[in-house]
């Protein structure tokens, strides 16, 4: 609804006009031509009316050119316009003040950032951006990042539309250092991207895996000369041996010594899946096969063991990667479902497709897992007590096996599991790896 006021201009200038063209009239009677005198008026309305417009086109185009003061409506409507012009110079000040503060703040940061448009243009980035990524300015700005950034995997990553996600690239300014690039999306189909310097987080990992395999390599010689001289003290502590009496210590420090080899075999095969898990050679694996086969194993390794296992796998569903590593998976998920499902109780293996990827499941009737402890199932050492004690004779590192020898396979582990009632492992393998051999 207009206002009071506005109402109040537009009805005087009804009221100009009204007035304008009756003197014209009178003026016409004066002389004799009516008509004529009424055309000459609504012509001389209209110049005027054209002469304010140029005026205000003319202002509104340049702020050097200051309108007259106009006359009836226009004055007010250059009243309006200049007092909405002055709010706009104060709102693009305070803009400008805004963005001159968020690139200042981000200058500061350690880590770089840098804006990119829809079509992956470079808007703006800070100083630390231009140190590790090698970006100048303002010779790059407006160039395309995947122009800039030559990696492989950078335009894929930069084209992607999926959710938020992070890469690694060795740095443009040193090979040597590596580089994490994160995107974030924001506005109007508008990025930005986050790159921070992990070099040295990387050489720790990588000091961390020397130094894991290392002394659990050194560990190996001490502990098979311990266990060559407890299993000839086993011998000796049986019924009417020599050491009867230490019959007891002895079977508790070999069983203890198995262990411990079990977890030096496992710390070295962590560290080779970290260190040279992909340069493994892949080929298409008989995954209903090797299930078959693992639970042959299992069943002739525990045989005393009750525990119910059923088998429900695609024949003709393969899988295309390393045998080796899908085998520690399989067998490590099989291994704790037997551990930690009780006697009488069942246990049940499938293979299946589904929306074309290819999915393995253990699912069991064990004491299951409480909530809070399902995001830690894959850490190294991680136990849950107390269904899950070291006596039970496991490593705590089998899922962290599995977690890395999925993530060669660009799989995912899903732990679905209610206490008191069992658990179910859910391995999905993409369906880019799925391999229907009927098809072949």
């Amino acid at each position: 609804m207009p206002s009071v006021s506005a109402v109040r201009v537009w009805r005087r200038e009804c009221m100009i006009i009204v007035l304008w063209l009756a003197l014209c009239a009178v003026l016409g009677l004066t002389v004799g031509y009516v008509l004529v005198a009424l055309l000459l008026g609504v012509c001389a309305y209209l110049g005027m009316q054209l002469i304010y417009a140029y005026q205000l086109h003319r202002w509104l185009l340049s702020d050097r050119i200051e309108p007259s003061d106009g006359f009836g409506a226009w004055q007010e409507i250059y009243t309006e316009l200049y007092r909405l012009k002055q709010r706009n110079r104060k709102r693009k000040k305070r803009l400008k003040s805004i963005v001159h503060e968020f690139q200042a703040s981000t200058a500061a940061l350690p880590d770089g950032a840098v804006v990119l448009d829809s079509q992956g243009r470079i808007v703006w980035f800070n100083d630390a951006a231009g140190a590790l990524i090698a970006l100048r300015s303002p010779q790059d700005l407006g160039q395309r990042l995947a122009n800039l950034l030559r990696h492989p995997k950078v335009s894929g990553y930069l084209a992607s539309d999926t959710e938020i996600g992070e890469l690694e690239i060795p740095s443009p300014v040193n090979e040597d250092d590596t580089v994490l690039l994160r995107l974030i999306p924001y506005g109007n189909n508008q990025r930005l991207m986050i790159a921070r310097d992990i070099s040295e987080q990387k050489r720790l990992e990588h000091t961390r895996r020397d130094f894991v395999a290392n002394a659990s390599h050194e560990l190996r010689t001490p502990l098979t000369v311990l266990r060559g001289y407890l299993e000839m003290m086993e011998e000796e502590a049986v019924e009417a041996g020599a050491l009867e009496s230490w019959h007891a210590p002895i079977r508790e420090m070999g069983e203890q010594s198995r262990r411990m080899n079990r977890i030096i075999e496992s710390l070295l095969k962590l560290a080779r899946l970290e260190g040279e898990g992909l340069q493994q050679r892949q080929e298409h694996v008989d995954v209903p096969t090797m299930i078959g086969s693992l639970v042959e194993d299992m069943r002739r390794t525990t045989a005393g063991a009750t525990q119910q296992i059923t088998i429900d796998t695609e024949a003709e569903l393969g899988l295309f990667g390393r045998p080796g590593e899908l085998e520690s998976v399989f067998s490590n998920l099989l291994s704790n479902a037997v551990r930690y499902t009780p006697d009488e109780g069942s246990i049940h293996v499938r293979w299946w497709r589904e929306d074309d990827a290819a999915c393995f499941a253990v699912a069991d009737t064990g004491p299951g897992i409480e909530a809070e402890h399902i995001p830690r199932l894959t850490e190294r050492f991680y136990r849950v007590d107390p269904g899950r004690k070291s006596s039970s004779g496991g490593t705590g590192l089998g899922l962290a096996i599995v977690k890395h020898c999925l993530e060669h396979h660009e799989g995912e582990l899903d732990i679905a599991s209610t206490p008191g009632e069992g658990s179910t492992f859910t391995c999905r393998f993409p369906a880019q790896r799925a391999l229907d051999r009927r098809a072949a």
